[in-house]
């Protein structure tokens, strides 16, 4: 485990920055897929963890949230629009454009279903972060903002690197997984008018170039 910014660490994981899970302060944002319980839990041995909250409810964030959640006793927090699909992960399934992939993904990657214990909205608090509600990639995900050191946790509103090549860039996350790339795209928008010093995404490694941000957000129709 990696402290990336005062106060957030990234876990570690392999292959490395490809599903990425970050402990904000005392919760844990994202638990990446069902076979990470193990290398999550282990990362977390000693530390207090008082909650559990999702970027999103996709496979790749939430496939470990259950095991997370009942082992150490925390709730579990995530955005209004993707709460039921937390709670009921053969939703979010039914929710991903037809590709055959995201059949696949769900059934290799998700977790058991889970109750959340608090859906969040626009402005709540999390952690000293201010939630930001960033839809497109999933119907109700959020983004973590800390404005006095512009801190930014983004799960897949941007992937920070190529998911095929693993190198190192900003890039859209893929069509694919993304119901409404349009809408998007208006959350990579207001992402990049943060101006982030340091950005933290569910795939690649911590960004900290705001001024490519800005770039390609100019860039996007």
């Amino acid at each position: 485990m990696k402290e990336v910014a005062d106060g957030v660490w990234k876990l570690s994981g392999l292959p490395p920055n490809a599903i990425n899970v970050f402990l904000v302060g005392d919760v844990l944002v994202d638990a990446a897929t069902r076979h990470a319980r193990r290398r999550i839990m282990r990362q977390l041995a000693g530390r207090e963890v008082r909650a559990h909250a999702l970027t999103h409810a996709h496979p790749d964030h939430q496939g470990a949230s259950h095991e997370v959640c009942e082992r150490l006793g925390i709730p579990l927090w995530c955005g209004a629009g993707d709460a039921d699909a937390a709670e009921r992960p053969e939703l979010m399934r039914d929710r991903q454009p037809g590709a055959s992939i995201n059949r696949l993904v769900w059934r290799a990657w998700a977790g058991p279903a889970q109750p959340v214990e608090r859906r969040l909205q626009e402005g709540d608090e999390v952690a000293g972060f201010t939630v930001i509600d960033v839809p497109g990639h999933s119907a109700g995900h959020i983004a973590l903002w800390r404005e006095f050191d512009r801190v930014l946790i983004a799960g897949d509103v941007l992937n920070s690197m190529n998911l095929i090549t693993t190198i190192p860039g900003l890039q859209e996350p893929p069509k694919v997984f993304t119901p409404d790339p349009a809408r998007n795209r208006e959350s990579i928008k207001r992402i990049a008018a943060l101006e982030p010093r340091v950005a933290c995404f569910g795939h690649g490694p911590v960004w900290r170039d705001p001024a490519k941000l800005t770039e390609l957000a100019a860039d996007l129709p």
